[in-house]
């Protein structure tokens, strides 16, 4: 048996990726004739964005202002028309996960027949590496005629706290089908082999798959996809505006019953614990506010949409997750979603000893 830890042929050097990056001689390296090859200026630097989140803790009859979160959030109607912005949303940004549930739209069109809406939500996925998430991943290569040996993604140990040690405990290594990207590159594989395509290099730009989905991915949003790089799985990842991101996630929610956009945005909502797992705030939302589709991605990203009232996307400047949800609620309350709803995620205690002493929260940019 391979390795698992070992690198994939698409990651090899003198492969499609090189060292986890594409090569010069890749597409979309700086030999590539003339494409859009190296970050624009809007790419390299940084805006002056407003803050989003604010962090207060007291205890001890003082307030403090602990610390801020700027970034960027934009509301879009059901027509995709903004309705609201603070910060920059129209510099393009790397969504991250954010991109996958309309990722899978592509593959759909690929040929990829899941056999069940099961097979489709762990396909736009970050799992968590729970049991039941990497059987199915499992699952899924085995009906493509494939092993987890296939997969492009980097070997990980589960996310989840008590599976990971469960895993420690059992002496298990990292696998690549326990890695949260996992379901992704299962699904990618099988459009593959659904239409005709080679499974080998895969994740390389100019391969036939990762055309149709940088297409995909332009066409939903509205606007081209600006640039492209390597995520964190080793997949490409293109940058799009907040704006088209919130676009196009929307197209999915609004789309019409068994066409494709549709068929990934009924698939993830009905299946929540597939997209993300146990404990995770993606998979509590669409448990809990009825017909919303909810993907985060790393580095700060969130997008939401909801049938008949619009989407909402945001970017938080310092890449991390304590911010998310008390702006990912302000938009959604800008969408309809009752305060009462989202109270959970709109409010983040700040612990001091056994008790509280603060919170984290939106702050004036988002309040208005």
């Amino acid at each position: 048996m391979k390795d698992p830890r070992a690198p994939h042929p698409s990651q090899a050097r003198g492969g499609p990726l090189h060292g986890g990056h594409l090569s010069s001689e890749a597409r979309g390296g700086p030999l590539d004739g003339g494409r859009l090859t190296t970050p624009t200026a809007a790419l390299r630097t940084w805006p002056d964005n407003p803050v989003l989140v604010e962090a207060w803790r007291a205890g001890l009859g003082t307030d403090v202002l602990e610390s801020v979160h700027r970034g960027a959030l934009v509301v879009v109607d059901a027509d995709g028309q903004q309705t609201f912005a603070t910060g920059d949303v129209v510099r393009p940004v790397l969504p991250r996960s954010s991109n996958k549930p309309v990722q899978a739209t592509a593959l759909l069109a690929a040929g990829w027949s899941p056999r069940n809406d099961r097979e489709l939500a762990i396909g736009a996925a970050s799992h968590n590496g729970e049991d039941g998430h990497v059987e199915l991943v499992r699952t899924l290569l085995d009906a493509a005629g494939l092993t987890p040996d296939d997969l492009g993604c980097p070997p990980a140990l589960p996310g989840h706290e008590t599976t990971r040690a469960h895993w420690l405990a059992a002496g298990r290594a990292p696998e690549r089908v326990a890695m949260n990207c996992s379901g992704k590159h299962a699904a990618m594989l099988a459009a593959c082999v659904a239409a005709g395509w080679p499974t080998g290099g895969y994740l390389a730009r100019d391969h036939p798959l990762q055309q149709l989905i940088e297409a995909r991915l332009g066409e939903a949003a509205g606007e081209p996809v600006s640039a492209v790089v390597t995520d964190g799985c080793g997949a490409p990842q293109h940058a799009l505006s907040l704006t088209g991101l919130a676009r196009s996630v929307l197209s999915l929610v609004q789309a019409g019953p068994g066409t494709p956009g549709r068929r990934v945005a009924d698939a993830m909502r009905a299946h929540p614990w597939l997209v993300a797992g146990t404990g995770r705030d993606d998979t509590d939302l669409m448990q809990d506010v009825e017909g919303v589709l909810v993907k985060g991605g790393a580095d700060g990203v969130h997008v939401a949409a909801l049938p008949g009232a619009g989407a909402v996307a945001l970017k938080l400047d310092d890449g991390g997750d304590r911010g998310r949800l008390p702006a990912l609620a302000a938009g959604l309350r800008r969408l309809g979603v009752p305060g009462g709803t989202l109270e959970r995620w709109a409010v983040t205690p700040v612990a001091g000893g056994a008790g509280v002493v603060g919170e984290i929260r939106a702050a004036v940019a988002l309040r208005g």
